[in-house]
């Protein structure tokens, strides 16, 4: 493994791991606010034990979003020192402000853990509720950096040198709304799936059921409506890059042929040497529809872009089908929710419902992080759009490697400790939480 190729991978471990802890980070605050609301607004006992129990589990993934997020500060510097040195001073206000809504987090989230008999019952709610816009506010404050790497802003590029520097400017980039809306709207059914189907399994073993029914109808609730709403932020997206980075696009569909009626592409084993897909679903004018709003006018395709800018087309092309084929099954078991909750009540406690909710559990995350690995390698070449090569930014220092393998040593024992502890959480149900 080359040095280039280890800095690469160490990244994408990092990131990989990362995101599945500050996605729960930034969701699971709002699920445990709004079970605290329930139980101070109706007094129920459950709802207050949902609430304790879910805040633990805040507090596990708090404290391991924090080792990875602080791991992944110092990777940017030691891995990619000429990338910092010209983006720091462009893209580091929404880092700095990122941090200042992690103290915030850190400190309400004290509160709320030992605030239990000791402060005003809605005083210790709205400790949880800036838990959950902190972590929230944490997680776009992030994609907006991301967000000016795929859509660069702010600054000048003269002989060279980055000049005119407006933080504003490159933190508000092109992209950054698309992109926060889509990572959001993804987090609450990546979670929210996770968390009802882990809920789903308790049920369907008949452990505590009225605890778990109500934790599960809270999650999948916004799960559900996330769920159907997270198409229209993928359009949004879509359309943003098709703008932005037409070569991500292209390699998104497999899409090798600029023409008119371009068509979309579903499914298919991408062949980059006769430049076709194999195996492919394809309809006509439905990829010109999706980009342009009409049928007809023309999209650009791979042979308008030199090869040595092109992404690696199959990777992203595998990456982007499981993330919409998986987006899709979700969506239509949140339909299939709100059916029930609406007309079909009955079915809430069928063993085959349940059983959706319990193979459901990981698609979520599994499409998170098909949906990462197309931003990233869909940038490709590219570490700042049409600005500077990856390979250009990488580290002079030898042995990259060993950084590697030690990083996935310790995100590989890091995630072996949150699964014992959330394991010894839900063991602990009948316990401490549900008696």
């Amino acid at each position: 493994m080359n040095d280039f190729l280890a800095a690469r991978s160490q990244m994408a471990l990092s990131l990989g791991f990362h995101i599945i802890y500050s996605c729960i980070g930034m969701v699971m605050p709002v699920f445990m606010a709004i079970s605290h609301y329930k139980y101070l607004k109706t007094q129920n006992p459950v709802y207050k034990n949902v609430t304790q129990a879910w805040s633990k589990g805040v507090a596990i993934f708090f404290a391991t979003g924090a080792v990875s997020g602080t791991m992944l500060s110092f990777e940017l510097g030691l891995l990619w020192p000429k990338f910092m040195v010209h983006a720091g001073p462009i893209f580091g206000m929404p880092f700095s402000l990122e941090g200042v809504a992690f103290f915030i987090e850190a400190i309400a989230l004290g509160f709320f853990l030992y605030g239990w008999n000791r402060f005003n019952k809605w005083f210790h709610w709205a400790t949880g509720i800036v838990v959950g816009v902190s972590g929230i506010l944490s997680g776009i404050l992030v994609v907006s950096a991301n967000s000016w790497m795929n859509s660069p802003s702010g600054f000048d590029f003269v002989n060279g040198q980055y000049v005119n520097i407006n933080p504003m400017k490159a933190m508000f980039n092109g992209a950054w709304f698309s992109e926060a809306l889509h990572m959001t709207i993804a987090a609450f059914v990546a979670t929210g799936f996770a968390v009802a189907g882990i809920h789903a399994l308790m049920i369907y073993r008949k452990q505590n059921v009225e605890f778990h029914a109500k934790a599960f109808r809270i999650a999948i609730a916004f799960a559900a409506v996330a769920a159907i709403l997270q198409p229209i932020s993928g359009d949004i997206s879509a359309k943003h890059a098709a703008k932005r980075q037409p070569a991500k696009l292209a390699a998104m569909e497999a899409y090798f042929h600029t023409q008119q009626y371009a068509p979309l592409i579903i499914g298919g084993i991408p062949d980059t040497a006769a430049k076709k897909v194999n195996y492919a679903v394809e309809i006509p004018g439905l990829l010109s529809f999706l980009v342009h709003d009409n049928f007809k006018q023309e999209v650009k395709g791979l042979d308008q872009i030199p090869v040595k800018d092109q992404p690696n087309v199959p990777v992203t092309h595998y990456a982007f089908q499981i993330m919409v084929g998986f987006g899709v099954i979700m969506m239509l078991i949140g339909v299939l929710y709100l059916i029930a909750v609406c007309k079909k009540r009955h079915w809430l406690t069928k063993g085959w419902f349940l059983k959706l909710f319990i193979y459901s559990t990981p698609l979520g995350f599994i499409a998170l992080e098909a949906g990462w690995t197309v931003t990233e390698v869909g940038r490709q070449p590219w570490i700042i759009q049409d600005v500077m090569r990856t390979a250009d930014a990488v580290t002079p220092m030898p042995g990259i490697q060993y950084s590697f393998y030690l990083f996935s040593f310790i995100y590989f024992t890091l995630s072996l400790a949150v699964i014992f502890l959330l394991q010894r959480q839900i063991k602990m149900v009948p316990e401490l939480y549900d008696k």
